[in-house]
């Protein structure tokens, strides 16, 4: 790696949005045959950063060489053709195309009078095959999984042979095997001279596979240092300007006792958590879903439901918040017979979701900052009991600073957020109604160090005054770190259930595998 030529460099590169600095003369180098990473709380201006590099947003002020050439880039096509594809955290493709379509046109398989489809397919499986997947390409998009999804982004990005390749995101569906593939595809086109942007918020990828990381904080430069120049918790400092606890609240340090005595909820007069479980399911079940599932979350508990992708882990979230129903098995709601057919039938028992994918099934992009805080608590009050215009602010603007949520006020769209900012507001959304139960489908994915620990120290902090909580991640540690037991999935039926203080991931990873515990 040659660090007399960048291959690519921004010089002072400032961008606004309304009420937001986002970028303030930030600058950044890349050079050929290196992964670079970029690292940042969210909301630090990593994405607004690509986005002016890709021709999505132009910079108001600053400097853009490629090749010591400057470049204006006016579109993501336009940049494209300068040899700079992007895959974003969120899978930007046509769900209703097949695989094959969402690799192939535009790049390759058509020619001016028509499109060669055997051709088409046979390229498409030719790069999914390099990243070790193997699918039916000629199947719908939306057939398969949102890691499916992600590799065939990933795919259509390498098939524009690009010289620099940004990784936005690209590991956060996927599973850890699915990750040393993506790995060992980027080692290799490094090795090719290829210059690739990584950003992520798992700082082991980070070691793993960088060789340089630049730090961005509040849209300011911090700082650029070789991969063995900074330690983890030296790098969680610098992105977030002060110490922090890298574990975060540990419910596995309680030592057993209830969560509820430690905060005072919702307990029997003994001091002993209340005897009916606030919800349990038998036999649950459901066809192309999960199978015989028995499930519990007793008062002031944090039950965690661990496994691998695809072991149904979000199957059962689904389930119990009424969006597929079962059509096997009983639910108990405080020792009675519920039949949850629906999300508002969920909420009215008091039941909330915060789903894995944000972008599809939680926020509503169109609407604002404060419609989307209120959305669930006017459908709990029902048509006829609207909240103020008035009411909607005060419940709003209390909960942005609970949280923390970063935006130049509450009528700001929802969508010009960063992620980590939106996974704040669904979890407003749902503080809002005071929810009994609340289900946590990767609360923390794409969320980076400081927004995990604010953001599970407020969902523990609800359990403990007796709040239940259902937490699913795909991270074992999480898991473990933030439950009081573990629920463990495996080809979508549960295979175990294990105190979270009398176990770790070796343990957790035994029962998935099918040995003793």
């Amino acid at each position: 790696m040659s660090e007399a030529v960048p291959v690519l460099e921004m010089k002072a590169i400032s961008k606004r949005f309304p009420g937001v600095q986002a970028l303030s003369a930030v600058d950044f180098r890349l050079f050929a045959g290196e992964v670079h990473s970029v690292m940042g709380q969210n909301g630090a201006g990593k994405s607004t950063l690509i986005k002016v590099l890709t021709g999505v947003h132009p910079a108001d002020s600053g400097r853009i060489l490629l090749e010591g050439n400057e470049i204006r880039p006016s579109s993501p096509l336009d940049a494209q053709k300068l040899g700079i594809s992007t895959v974003y955290q969120e899978v930007n493709l046509c769900p209703n195309l097949s695989v094959a379509e969402n690799i192939c046109l535009g790049r390759d398989g058509s020619e001016a009078y028509g499109i060669r489809w055997g051709r088409m397919r046979r390229k498409a499986e030719a790069l999914l095959a390099d990243l070790n997947v193997r699918v039916d390409v000629t199947a719908p998009l939306s057939s398969y999984s949102i890691a499916v999804q992600q590799m065939c982004a990933i795919a259509r990005s390498l098939s524009a042979r690009s010289r620099i390749l940004i990784l936005d995101e690209p590991t956060s569906s996927l599973a850890e095997d699915e990750v040393k593939m993506l790995f060992s595809v980027v080692r290799r086109l490094k090795a090719q001279g290829m210059a690739i942007l990584f950003i992520t918020h798992f700082i082991d990828q980070t070691f793993e596979i960088s060789d340089r990381i630049t730090v961005l904080r509040n849209g300011l430069l911090v700082g650029e240092y070789p991969v063995s120049a900074l330690s983890r918790m030296e790098l969680i400092t610098r992105m977030v300007g002060r110490e922090i606890e890298e574990g975060g609240p540990a419910r596995a340090r309680d030592a057993g006792l209830p969560a509820a005595v430690a905060g005072g909820g919702r307990s029997a007069g003994n001091g002993a958590r209340t005897a009916t479980p606030f919800l349990s399911a038998s036999g649950l079940g459901r066809r192309g879903s999960v199978r015989d599932v028995d499930l519990q979350v007793t008062c002031g508990e944090s039950l965690g439901i661990g496994g691998l992708l695809g072991s149904g882990r979000t199957e059962i979230a689904r389930l119990l918040f009424g969006i597929d129903r079962a059509e096997e098995g009983t639910i108990l709601v405080e020792g009675r017979p519920a039949e949850i057919a629906s999300p508002v039938e969920a909420i009215l028992r008091g039941i909330g979701f915060c789903p894995e994918d944000r972008k599809l099934e939680g926020v509503i992009g169109e609407l604002s900052l404060r419609e989307n805080i209120i959305l669930a608590l006017q459908t709990k009050r029902g048509v006829f009991r609207n909240l103020s215009r008035k009411r909607q602010e005060e419940i709003s603007s209390s909960y942005i600073a609970a949280l923390g949520i970063k935006a130049g006020d509450a009528e700001m769209p929802i969508a010009q957020l960063s992620g980590g900012n939106q996974q704040k507001a669904l979890l407003a959304r749902w503080m809002a109604t005071d929810p009994r139960m609340l289900i946590l489908d990767e609360p923390t994915r794409g969320i980076d160090v400081a927004a995990k620990v604010e953001i599970m120290r407020q969902v523990m902090e609800l359990c403990d005054k007796g709040m239940e909580v259902v937490f699913i991640s795909a991270e074992m540690d999480e898991v473990l770190r933030y439950s009081n037991r573990v629920a463990v999935m495996r080809d979508r039926r549960k295979v175990g259930e294990i105190e979270s203080r009398e176990a770790d991931e070796h343990t957790v990873f035994q029962i998935i595998a099918g040995g003793q515990t």
